[in-house]
């Protein structure tokens, strides 16, 4: 017996000394030997942004499907569909009156385009009105003027700066008046009859020759930017001082005239893809450990946070591991999926094409919320995830665990990012999820998510943890269990909560 013992404390002890010298390995090369300086300048200075359906989104899929074959590891695109191919062109806004002066804004994404001449014309303000029969006699005023179609800001400070500066009762005042002013702007909204989707175009329709929006993010100098809802004229978001200034102007009469120059290309419906590369695996090369990340963005700024880092997260990961682990026990396959923002379509794709793969991998590891250092690990509704999520952690080096909250089981993810689309196929799938650096108000879907905002030393961290977890899961002797928790009585309703269920992607979109 002490014989047999002894062999297995051997055999343990050579394992071990075997996965440590790996796992140092993969920090050394992703410490001293990083890449993702240079990654994320090609991707995000080079490349720019990813709006699904334009030419950049395609650059960016054939260049990492260059990165990866320079790095020996067999890469592809897939195509899963077609979406409405478009082109952003230059967005040039003059206040020509009463002085000169030229506004920071942009067109939102598939904005229809001007003339290389522009177009002119003055402002007009949404009117205060008591029902529909009131909004539609404005209507058949606002020929040839440009429509200011949001709510007024009083303010362009962030609440954390009032906090600061402001003295308590003056910050209390601010937060009353704007809530009344919210208030006032959406109960009007709802007299005018007309929704959110339809009224840009019922604006269009009744002859306005431009539309202003500003979806400020309560942050410095920040909107969110998404897309137009016309077919005919312009829908620019402008930057909120701009766009206060001009709502000031038109209320104390001073009647603006404004020049735009927004060019854009229609380029039809054009492919639509996921880029695909794998490391095969030696002994089971048929199961599979999965690195997610979203490739496209929205087009504000160059989706630096959403999803640029977690991209060269992935591609930096795969790099290391083809370096350090050439021959992994389980194949480890990355996607990069396209139209994440319009709604999980290309993972959705992946799962609805490669049933086989999904039905055999042994774990996905997804980022996707931003720039800083992995925070917070869930199991995800997984009962058994904090067997083999324990045991592949352990290695990961203790200066990064130690800021690593997990939660096990956890809840399954419903659809906020790419591993939601696995879940719902009963993959266990798990979302490494960062410190935030301010990304609601500051990065998320922004005009300043750029490269700027990259905390490097946070991501080089996070490939680590990847590496060395996707190193472990493909290791591991066991299959992860796929065994789920019952999940628990939704208190609203009164009734059993049920899984996630799977949903096919929009194949062909932005019609």
């Amino acid at each position: 017996m002490k014989k047999y013992l002894s062999i297995i404390l051997l055999f343990i002890t050579i394992n071990s000394f075997g996965q440590s010298e790996i796992v140092d390995n993969i920090i050394k090369e992703a410490t001293e030997n990083s890449q993702l300086e240079d990654l994320a300048h090609e991707l995000l200075d080079v490349i720019g942004p990813r709006l699904v359906g334009t030419p950049q989104m395609k650059n960016a899929h054939d260049w990492a499907v260059d990165k990866y074959t320079k790095w020996g590891i067999s890469a592809r695109n897939h195509k899963w569909g077609e979406w409405r191919g478009w082109e952003r062109g230059i967005t040039h806004i003059d206040m020509t009156s009463p002085r000169l002066r030229t506004l920071a804004g942009m067109q939102l994404a598939w904005s229809p385009s001007t003339s290389k001449r522009g177009i002119k014309g003055g402002v007009a303000l949404m009117p205060m009105v008591q029902n529909k029969v009131e909004f539609d006699n404005w209507l058949k005023t606002i020929k040839g003027k440009f429509i200011l179609t949001s709510m007024n800001q009083i303010t362009g400070r962030p609440d954390y700066n009032w906090e600061e500066f402001a003295t308590p009762e003056s910050f209390e005042k601010m937060k009353k008046e704007r809530e009344e002013v919210s208030k006032k702007w959406y109960d009007n909204f709802r007299n005018t009859g007309y929704g959110w989707r339809d009224i840009n175009q019922t604006l269009e329709d009744a002859g306005a020759i431009g539309l202003f929006s500003s979806n400020w993010s309560k942050g410095f100098g920040t909107n969110k930017i998404f897309s137009a809802r016309t077919k005919k004229i312009p829908n620019i978001d402008l930057e909120l001082e701009a766009y206060t200034m001009l709502y000031r102007m038109a209320e104390y009469g001073d009647n603006p005239q404004i020049k735009v120059v927004s060019t854009s290309k229609e380029l039809g419906l054009v492919p639509t893809f996921n880029t695909i590369a794998e490391i095969k695996g030696v002994e089971k090369p048929e199961e599979y450990v999965i690195l997610s990340a979203h490739f496209d963005s929205w087009d504000g700024g160059t989706g630096a946070t959403d999803n640029g880092t977690g991209t060269i997260v992935m591609m930096e990961a795969m790099r290391v591991l083809k370096a350090m682990y050439p021959n992994p026990k389980r194949t480890i396959l990355v996607g990069h999926w396209g139209s994440e923002e319009q709604g999980l379509n290309g993972s959705r794709a992946f799962v609805e094409d490669y049933p086989e793969i999904v039905k055999n991998t042994q774990a996905l590891f997804n980022q996707d919320n931003g720039t800083g250092r992995v925070v917070d690990i869930s199991g995800q509704g997984f009962l058994n995830s904090y067997d083999y999520i324990s045991r592949w952690l352990y290695p990961v080096p203790k200066d990064i665990t130690k800021h690593i909250k997990t939660n096990f089981p956890g809840s399954p993810g419903g659809g906020g990012s790419d591993y939601a689309s696995f879940i719902a196929a009963g993959v266990p799938a798990f979302s490494l999820s960062s410190l935030s650096w301010s990304y609601g108000n500051y990065t998320w879907h922004t005009n300043r998510d750029t490269y700027d905002k990259v905390i490097f030393d946070d991501v080089r961290s996070n490939v680590i943890l990847t590496a060395i977890l996707a190193y472990m899961a493909s290791e591991d002797e066991t299959k992860a269990s796929r065994e789920r928790i019952i999940l628990p009585i939704d208190s609203r309703s009164g009734k059993q909560r049920t899984w996630p269920t799977q949903r096919s992607p929009q194949r062909k979109g932005g019609l």
